[in-house]
C-alpha cells in the first residue's frame, strides 16, 4: 500500500483493548489486595489496642480468639492454656460454635493436648494443616464434634515461656490458611502475650494491695451480747490502696463503740493515715469514755498536731445500755448517716447534723445525737463507695441500699453485710466498707 512498509501488520484496535482490559484487571486486583492488606493491618492495630485496654484475663483471652478469627475469616477458634507442667491444657476457650454444636459437645471433656493439638504443644512453631485427618499426629475428633478440615495453630509465649496455643479452623471462603494468615496471627499472638503478662502483673499488684489493706483493718472482737460483722471490698483499680476503715471495741463502762471512716485518697499516704487514725481513736475511746463528739474533737486536734492528716470523714457511735434496751449515741465528721433496721423490717436513716470532716477546722464543734435501739435492731455503718454512682443522685443510692437491707435482713449478720457488698447500688469503682451491729432479741 502507498506510504506503508511492505509486510508490516498493525495491531488491531480490539486486540489493544483486550490487552488494556487485562492490565487494568491486574491493577484492580492488586489494588484490592492492597486494600485488603490495609484493612487487615488496621484490624490488627485495633486488636492490639483493644487487648491492651482489657482489665480481665478471661476477657483478654476470649478477645484474642475472636480477633484472630476476624482477621483470618476463620469459622472456629480456640485457645488452650497450658498447665504448670507445660505438657497439657488446663483451660480451653472456644468461639464460633453454634448452640447446637455446643449442645452436642456438652458431655465431652475439653481436649487435654493430644493429637494435632499436642503436636503444637511439643513443637511450638506455627502450624498450618490443609487436612487434619491426614496429619501424622491426628487422632480424630470426639463424637458430636463439628467437621473440621483445616487448621492454623500458633503458640503464645509470655517472657519466653509458652503460655498456650491458638487454634483456628475452617476459613469461611473454603480455602486453606495461607502464609499471610500465619504472619498476622503470629503478630497478634505477640501482642496477646504482652497483654497476658500485663494482666498477670495487674492481678499480682491488686492481690498485694488488697492483702496489705486487709492487714490494716481489724478482725472484730467478741462484742457479746451484740453481734457484729464487717466487710471490706477494694476498688478494682490496680495497686489501689483505699482509706476506708472501721473498728469496734467493748469499753470499760459497759458500752460498745463502733466507728467507720474514709480518708480522702487512694494511695499509700491514705492507707497510712487510715492506720494512724484508727490506732489513735482506739486509744482515745478506751481512755476518755466521753461523748463521741468530744472524742472526735480530741482526735482531730491530736492528729493535726502530730501528723499531716488528709481530709477524713468518720462516724463514731456508742451503743449504751438504757433499761431494757439500748441507746445509740453518735457523732459524725462529714460522714453518711447510719441506717437503722428494726425487727419488723422498717428502715430509717438517722439523719442529723453531720459536722465537719476531720482535718478541716479543729476548733469546730460537732454535735452529739441519740436514738433508742430496740432489741433485735440492726445498725449499718458504711462508706460512700457502697452507694455513690456518678449517673445517679446520692439519694437514689441510699434508697436502693435501704431496699436491699430490708430484703436481706433475715440473713445471719455476716451474710447480711456480704449481701449488701455483693449487690451494692454504686458503680463499683471505689472501695467500700460496711460494719453492722445487731442488738440481742432481749435484754
Amino acid at each position: 500500500m502507498p506510504g506503508g512498509d511492505a509486510g508490516e501488520e498493525r495491531p488491531r484496535i480490539p486486540d489493544l483493548r483486550l490487552e488494556l482490559d487485562a492490565r487494568l484487571d491486574v491493577i484492580a486486583g492488586r489494588l484490592r489486595d492492597l486494600a485488603k492488606a490495609k484493612d487487615r493491618l488496621q484490624g490488627l492495630l485495633d486488636a492490639v489496642l483493644a487487648l491492651s485496654r482489657e482489665e480481665d484475663l478471661p476477657a483478654v483471652l476470649h478477645r484474642f480468639v475472636t480477633t484472630a478469627m476476624d482477621l483470618t475469616g476463620a469459622r472456629y477458634g480456640a485457645l488452650g492454656v497450658l498447665d504448670d507442667s507445660g505438657e497439657e491444657l488446663e483451660r480451653f476457650i472456644t468461639a464460633g460454635l453454634s448452640e447446637s454444636e455446643r449442645a452436642d459437645l456438652a458431655d465431652t471433656d475439653f481436649p487435654r493436648g493430644r493429637g494435632v493439638l499436642g503436636h503444637l504443644i511439643r513443637d511450638p512453631r506455627p502450624l498450618r494443616v490443609d487436612d487434619i485427618a491426614s496429619h501424622p499426629a491426628s487422632v480424630g475428633f470426639p463424637p458430636g464434634h463439628p467437621h473440621m478440615r483445616t487448621l492454623l495453630g500458633v503458640a503464645i509465649s509470655v517472657r519466653g515461656t509458652i503460655y498456650g496455643d491458638l487454634y483456628l479452623s475452617e476459613r469461611r471462603d473454603g480455602r486453606p490458611f495461607d502464609r499471610d494468615d500465619e504472619d498476622i496471627v503470629v503478630t497478634l499472638a505477640g501482642a496477646a502475650g504482652i497483654a497476658i503478662e500485663n494482666m498477670r502483673l495487674f492481678e499480682q499488684v491488686r492481690d498485694s494491695a488488697e492483702h496489705f489493706q486487709r492487714l490494716l483493718l481489724p478482725t472484730l472482737p467478741d462484742l457479746r451480747p451484740f453481734t457484729g460483722a464487717a466487710v471490706y471490698r477494694p476498688a478494682p483499680t490496680p495497686g489501689h490502696l483505699g482509706g476506708d476503715w472501721y473498728d469496734a471495741i467493748w469499753l470499760p463502762d459497759d458500752s460498745c463503740a463502733v466507728v467507720i471512716g474514709d480518708v480522702v485518697g487512694h494511695d499509700l499516704h491514705a492507707a497510712a493515715a487510715m492506720a494512724q487514725t484508727r490506732s489513735m481513736l482506739r486509744a482515745l475511746l478506751y481512755d476518755r469514755l466521753t461523748p463521741p463528739s468530744s472524742v472526735l474533737h480530741q482526735l482531730d486536734r491530736t492528729l493535726h498536731a502530730i501528723t499531716d492528716l488528709p481530709v477524713t470523714t468518720a462516724c463514731l457511735a456508742r451503743i449504751e445500755p438504757a433499761g431494757d434496751s439500748w441507746t445509740l449515741h453518735w457523732s459524725t465528721a462529714g460522714h453518711l448517716p447510719p441506717l437503722l433496721i428494726t425487727p419488723d423490717r422498717q428502715t430509717r436513716y438517722l439523719h442529723a447534723e453531720p459536722g465537719l470532716p476531720l482535718a478541716v477546722n479543729t476548733d469546730q464543734h460537732r454535735p452529739d445525737h441519740t436514738h433508742p435501739l430496740p432489741p433485735g435492731a440492726t445498725v449499718v455503718f458504711y462508706t460512700d463507695g457502697l452507694v455513690e454512682h456518678p449517673a445517679h443522685p446520692i439519694d437514689d443510692g441510699l434508697a436502693r441500699l435501704a431496699e436491699l437491707a430490708t430484703a436481706s435482713i433475715g440473713l445471719p449478720l455476716q451474710d447480711f453485710v456480704d449481701a449488701l457488698a455483693d449487690h451494692h447500688p454504686s458503680d463499683g469503682h471505689d472501695d467500700m466498707a460496711i460494719l453492722a451491729l445487731r442488738t440481742p432479741p432481749t435484754r
